[in-house]
């Protein structure tokens, strides 16, 4: 039986990243993908392309490379922080997701789009997350893209705050931080794929 393939393309959050300067015991970063694979077991193949720092402008020139030349059966799309924290508009951001989103299809590679996550303890930061998230969801919507909506799962239901559980620094998430992305991109790619899922 062939395997199913699927490359997560993203920034520090797909990485795992674990800030050493707050918590100098971390030493391991505890990407999401981890969950996945026990998860789905060896019947799936998963590449991490999570790069630190990364803009969606780089994600988007490193897509041949990391995601087309291994011909996944999908791509899960996580981008946008950086660019945020660098004052980009939403707008712009999602062009260069939707891009990505349309370089997949072009490859008969089925994408998956991810909302950004909350942050905590810079509030002005959270509406320009919410704006682009809606751009993310109202895309996949309107062009039948699954989308994994992280941002509800990860912040407070009121405030639209990053949860402090699953915060490491306000910006990265914390080890359950992760395992929650995780789960919550399983559940979403459970309802979607063909297979049998591993209890």
């Amino acid at each position: 039986m062939r395997k199913l393939s699927i490359v997560c393309l993203g920034d520090s959050l797909t990485v795992g990243y674990q800030n050493p300067f707050l918590n100098p015991l971390t030493i391991e970063e505890t990407p999401y993908t981890g969950v996945l694979k026990g998860k789905m077991g060896n019947r799936v193949k998963i590449y991490n392309k999570g790069v630190c720092g990364e803009l969606t402008r780089d994600m988007l020139q490193r897509f041949e490379q990391d995601v087309i030349s291994h011909q996944p059966d999908y791509v899960i799309i996580l981008g946008g922080s950086n660019d945020l924290s660098w004052n980009f508009p939403p707008r712009k951001i999602c062009n260069n997701l939707v891009e990505m989103y349309k370089q997949a299809r072009a490859a008969d590679i089925e994408p998956i789009a991810c909302t950004i996550p909350s942050i905590l303890n810079f509030d002005d930061q959270i509406p320009p997350r919410r704006k682009l998230n809606s751009l993310i969801k109202e895309y996949a919507h309107k062009n039948h893209i699954i989308c994994v909506d992280l941002f509800s799962v990860l912040s407070h239901p009121k405030t639209g705050r990053l949860r402090e559980e699953f915060s490491s620094d306000g910006f990265h998430l914390s080890a359950e931080g992760y395992k929650v992305m995780g789960e919550a991109v399983y559940q979403e790619l459970s309802r979607h794929i063909i297979w049998n899922p591993i209890a």
